[in-house]
């Protein structure tokens, strides 16, 4: 599984565990749960299920929220690392996005895209626009963005903080 043209391999291996057989197993479609769990040795477990539009737990994580959830940490680690190279002081960060998904006919589905909405907070104002310009350079070293076949959009937001005195 290595190419040597593409520089360093990593692997990432886990458990995904089905823990949703009622007694009988998959013998009919509303005969069993959709609930897993996810595994990797030193972590906690990861409550799995599918989304409650197909039957799933609504309380579990699903694999729909889960690839936005990686996109969004994706680019909030290559944009803090970007900051960092910029000379750009972060000190706040909140991002809230948004996936879109749509049914085929045939029972399948993909991804439009992700909208990610970083709310990014700023230590001086002369910092803003560099926060800004971070951002590409962020989605242009996300491991996630690189590997999807939809659009990644953002939508960021940068504030300054404002120094609070002390007596």
């Amino acid at each position: 599984m290595t190419d040597v043209n593409l520089g360093r391999t990593h692997s990432y291996e886990l458990t995904v565990t089905w823990t949703g057989d009622r007694g009988s197993g998959t013998s009919g479609y509303r005969d069993y749960d959709r609930t897993n769990e996810v595994t990797a040795p030193g972590l906690p477990t990861l409550a799995g299920s599918s989304d409650p539009t197909f039957r799933g737990d609504r309380d579990r994580w699903n694999p729909e929220q889960l690839l936005v959830a990686a996109l969004a940490q994706c680019h909030l680690l290559a944009y803090l690392h970007a900051c960092v190279n910029a000379g750009v002081v972060v000190v706040g960060y909140t991002d809230t996005p948004l996936g879109q998904m749509v049914e085929t006919p045939d029972g399948a589905g993909h991804f439009t895209e992700v909208l990610l909405r970083p709310q990014v907070t700023v230590a001086d104002a002369a910092m803003a626009q560099r926060a800004a310009e971070a951002h590409e350079t962020a989605h242009r070293l996300c491991f996630i963005a690189n590997s999807v076949n939809f659009p990644v959009r953002h939508e960021p937001t940068t504030l300054v903080t404002t120094a609070v005195a002390t007596d």
